[in-house]
């Protein structure tokens, strides 16, 4: 294997043990339903699958500044790859504080700064299109996102409509395929 890259059999036999992957009807956060769910939060609280999950990230953060992630799932997948790559990470909110200062994200970001921006499972890509856009507003530098798992049902190319690659450690194929 080359460097970052994971045992996408392994990983996906881990995610199952650990309860990250089920099937059954789900309703996504899209609205959609689907026949299976993927909860990768289930996976980061456990220390070998976030070391795996951070390493098989951080060679996408080598021409980045800092790392990114969205509130909640993606915090400790940022914290992790910040951890692997020694790049400093921001947590973006999903809407600004209503009180105290107001921010958007928590963290050090200077215009100018690439950002990888890191995600637990992506479907549609609208949340991360959002607090793309958001980090772009205060200077930002984003031009990839890499993701645990790409449900592959259209956040590809909404991510593209914006100049975004994303990539992914896993696709639906992959987990269907071992399922």
């Amino acid at each position: 294997m080359s460097p970052g890259e994971i045992d996408r059999a392994r990983f996906v036999a881990a995610l199952k043990a650990a309860g990250a992957l089920q099937f059954g009807t789900f309703t996504l956060s899209s609205g959609r339903t689907s026949p299976y769910y993927v909860d990768i939060k289930r996976a980061v609280t456990r220390p070998d699958l976030l070391r795996t999950i951070a390493d098989g990230m951080a060679p996408f953060a080598r021409d980045s500044n800092r790392i990114a992630g969205v509130e909640l799932g993606a915090v400790p997948i940022a914290a992790a790859v910040g951890l692997a790559s020694g790049k400093p990470y921001i947590m973006v909110r999903k809407a600004s504080k209503e009180h105290g200062t107001k921010k958007e994200f928590e963290g050090d970001l200077n215009r100018g700064d690439r950002v990888l921006f890191v995600e637990d499972v992506v479907t549609s890509g609208g949340t991360l299109r959002g607090a793309i856009e958001r980090l772009r507003g205060h200077g930002a530098v984003i031009e990839d996102c890499v993701c645990v798992v790409d449900r592959e049902e259209g956040g590809k190319l909404l991510l593209a409509e914006i100049s975004v690659r994303l990539h992914a450690l896993l696709s639906s194929k992959d987990l269907l395929d071992r399922a």
